[in-house]
């Protein structure tokens, strides 16, 4: 197959209140409950499972008019490494395994944050649950009401209405799994007669996998954590410092925290409304990096911006972004290949997403790719494929996939959060230093794949040039893939 520039973005956890203003990811609820006439038996707490998602890549900025998902359930297990025929799993929506629920992803919310119920509230017991799972319909499914022309799961591109089945992993059908590490604090926690309230993120730019043969391919991204459906958000308002107006363009509010290697890594990304303001909703407790990229309708790129150290229920206040000191007449690129090799015959591609690293202030953070006509995500995704005519640079014995990353040219300003408001001052112009990360994982699941499963660019590639601003980065080269 040939090489494709996917685009993704990996790793987000989610949302506070707002009326679906924010267009950005899909988020599940799973909210305990327990009180009045709904009182739960000893040991017991009640789960209800709702759906939201704002997103990037929707219409008229981004690829897609909509996103059809079809739901048949929602379950969780105690344990974090239970497979998906083991015992343990809790039926959290029972309903939907018998009339499954299909979904706009990119749809409106019907009540503040969420796109839909997915059943009734149903009991749970109390536990640490290590690990909750999303099952979908097959793309081929009968659903009532299909908006799919036939397929349970599809997009609808913005360029011309057209519908295109969604593909499936066989993960998918099985059981989208959300593992200790991609849960906040590594597990969800239920007392007996507690009430708490679960997201589960769906990122759906993140998760669209454009293939060479111009089907779509669901390859999900999703986070998990505790989140209070009434008082969780971060908001603020995004403006032009030399307009003093919004930004005639598309500007995108990211939120990072440290993995465990303290890379910040994007948990969740917002765009910002015509009128510059944004807002989390429903979001996990906890202290973000904020982090803001913007692209303005010439295309010209702004410099980064980041605040440090935002809590939950806070609000960022009004920030000003600068116009990047550089005036290429193209957009800065950073351009490199992905390379992997196997010892299967015959061998197979793997997925790669890739992130852009720079270091400020001595802590490295991840600079989201600005939104344009060929990204609509934070991350990029390619996938290796043999040596073609479509695809003829891949070296001997190697499947490949070259890449090219439009990237900010000055390097990211940083500031801690404040109550009384950000301001960022630009000194002498920097061009940045970006180190290309890349994690692999399997094409049909989203499981490591190779020796190595997560490499880095070295050296660090630093920008250069004038009117066209680039950058050549190291290969990145996967062995042992299976």
């Amino acid at each position: 197959m040939k090489m494709k520039n996917k685009i993704r973005s990996p790793r987000l956890y989610a949302l506070g209140a707002i009326a679906f203003a924010c267009l950005l990811t899909l988020t599940l609820v799973v909210v305990a409950c327990s009180s009045g006439s709904n009182a739960t038996a000893s040991g017991m707490a009640q789960v209800k499972v709702t759906l939201s998602d704002p997103a990037t890549c929707a219409a008229p900025d981004g690829p897609f008019q909509h996103v059809y998902v079809t739901i048949s359930d929602v379950q969780a297990n105690i344990s974090s490494t239970a497979g998906s025929n083991d015992s343990g799993w809790v039926d959290l929506t029972p309903g939907l395994s018998t009339t499954p629920k299909q979904v706009d992803l990119l749809g409106q919310a019907n009540n503040q944050c969420f796109l839909a119920t997915l059943g009734d509230n149903m009991q749970l017991q109390a536990g640490n649950y290590g690990q909750i799972r999303l099952i979908l319909a097959a793309t081929s499914a009968n659903v009532s009401g299909d908006m799919c022309s036939g397929s349970g799961n599809c997009v609808v591109l913005t360029s011309d209405g057209s519908t295109h089945p969604l593909q499936l992993s066989s993960e998918a059908q099985t059981g989208i799994k959300i593992p200790p590490g991609q849960i906040a604090g590594g597990q969800f926690s239920i007392k007996a007669g507690e009430t708490k309230d679960l997201n589960i993120d769906f990122n759906t730019c993140a998760s669209i996998v454009k293939q060479g043969n111009g089907q779509y391919r669901l390859k999900p991204v999703l986070h998990a954590g505790e989140i209070s459906t009434t008082s969780s958000s971060i908001n603020g308002k995004i403006l032009d410092a030399g307009t003093g107006n919004p930004i005639s363009g598309m500007a995108t509010v990211n939120l990072e925290q440290p993995d465990s290697n303290g890379i910040d890594r994007v948990v969740m990304s917002t765009p910002v409304a015509t009128d510059g303001t944004f807002v989390f909703c429903p979001l996990p407790s906890g202290t973000y990096d904020v982090v803001i990229v913007a692209t303005n309708t010439s295309g010209a790129i702004y410099i980064p911006a980041i605040i440090t150290g935002v809590s939950t229920g806070s609000t960022i206040g009004t920030v000003s972004l600068n116009a990047s000191t550089f005036v290429p007449t193209t957009a800065p690129t950073l351009t490199g290949q992905v390379t992997s090799t196997s010892s299967l015959n015959p061998a197979a591609g793997i997925d790669v997403t890739l992130s852009t690293l720079e270091t400020v202030n001595s802590k490295v953070y991840t600079i989201p790719l600005p939104m344009t006509a060929t990204q609509s995500s934070a991350t990029l995704v390619v996938e290796t494929a043999t040596q073609s005519t479509q695809n003829p640079a891949c070296p001997s014995g190697t499947f490949c996939a070259d890449y090219s990353l439009q990237v900010p040219a000055d390097a990211a300003l940083a500031a801690a959060w404040s109550s009384s408001g950000v301001t960022f001052t630009v000194g002498t112009p920097t061009l940045a230093t970006y180190t290309v990360d890349g994690m692999a994982t399997s094409i049909s699941t989203s499981t490591s794949t190779c020796t190595t499963s997560e490499l880095q660019s070295t050296p660090p590639t630093t920008l250069a040039g004038t009117t066209t601003i680039t950058g050549a980065v190291p290969n990145l080269d996967f062995t042992s893939c299976q």
